[in-house]
């Protein structure tokens, strides 16, 4: 079965060709990261343009690497939440019209599932049930994935995504955006005991917070300017992704214990971070656990993602009409 997986839910378009959720034939993805990092971040007005300027030209590259044609398409899947609405809209309403045209099922998924498919591509062997980390620029979620399309959110953030900490730390230290790719490279040639940054305390145990450390390190960098100081950006960088990487590993594998599962899954643009991936692999393997990490590929947003997850959306008969419309905001265990 071939999937047609559509994504535009922020600054990427992108269309893939699935099959039977595990097989990508076609996976093409247009960035437009080089036009926001004039603005220092995403421009919600300007991504929506760029989406329906380039849809149409990523889909028809998408069938045409896949070698098949529309009528070979046996479900669109799309990504109706959450996300920037009006680039949501660019790409749900591409979706409906080629739905409209061919008669072929149209099929919402919802992008964090989509983020969670991406192992099932990476990892045949990955069957629910099982634990994932769900962390991104706009999204930091422990989610029990009981099967291919039911969810239970475990814990999440209180305020800022690891994603977004990553980026607004890095800006302040000097980098461009996007910066937590920076910070990244940075961080490996630096020392991650340099300095010791806060651990937020929360009343419940598997949520998150990154406002704090994010406003520790900002801090640290202002109030090192303002007496004239030059700051190790290297170790700075190595100690603040110590820090996210160990917030995260905690209570990833603090739910698993309670929880009992063996089995770990990480996903979302985070999921490319070498510090994060180091310690997880590190301290899975202490514990005996399988941990599932997607290609560095498939950790940003993509319409391979969507594509699997679409497939099994389908199969779980969760198709719409051309009724359906896009929300910037739901959980993942709402249809």
């Amino acid at each position: 079965m071939l999937v047609l997986g559509i994504e535009s839910s922020c600054d990427e378009t992108a269309c893939a060709v699935v099959e039977d959720g595990r097989i990508v034939h076609a996976n093409i993805v247009a960035s437009q990261i080089e036009e926001h990092r004039l603005y220092g971040g995403v421009v919600p007005e300007i991504a929506s343009r760029r989406h329906a300027e380039a849809i149409s030209q990523i889909y028809e590259q998408a069938l045409s690497e896949a070698g098949a044609g529309l009528g070979d398409i046996d479900a669109i899947g799309v990504t109706y939440a959450p996300g920037l609405i009006g680039c949501l809209l660019v790409g749900l309403n591409f979706a409906k019209g080629l739905s409209y045209a061919s008669g072929i099922p149209l099929v919402p998924v919802h992008h964090l599932r989509g983020h969670i498919a991406a192992n099932y591509i990476a990892h045949p062997d990955l069957k629910p049930p099982f634990l994932c980390l769900v962390a991104s620029g706009g999204h930091s979620h422990i989610i029990e994935a009981l099967d291919y399309t039911s969810f239970r959110v475990v814990g999440r953030t209180r305020d800022d995504a690891a994603g977004e900490a990553f980026d607004k730390a890095a800006r302040t230290m000097g980098f461009s955006y996007p910066g937590g790719v920076q910070l990244d490279r940075a961080a490996q040639s630096g020392d991650p005991t340099a300095f010791a940054f806060p651990t937020p305390r929360l009343d419940t145990p598997y949520d998150f917070s990154f406002s704090g450390l994010k406003t520790a390190v900002i801090n640290l960098v202002h109030n090192a300017t303002q007496k004239g100081q030059q700051l190790p950006v290297e170790d700075l960088c190595a100690s603040f992704q110590n820090k996210v990487a160990t917030i995260l590993c905690d209570k990833l594998l603090l739910a698993a214990r309670d929880l009992g599962y063996r089995t770990i899954a990480v996903a979302g643009g985070v999921s490319a971070n070498s510090g994060l991936r180091g310690q997880l692999e590190r301290r899975c393997g202490e514990l005996g656990y399988a941990l599932y990490l997607p290609p560095l590929a498939l950790c940003g947003d993509n319409g391979a993602m969507i594509g699997a997850q679409g497939y099994y959306e389908y199969c779980a008969g969760n198709t719409a009409s051309l009724a359906q419309n896009a929300c910037a905001s739901l959980p993942i265990d709402v249809t």
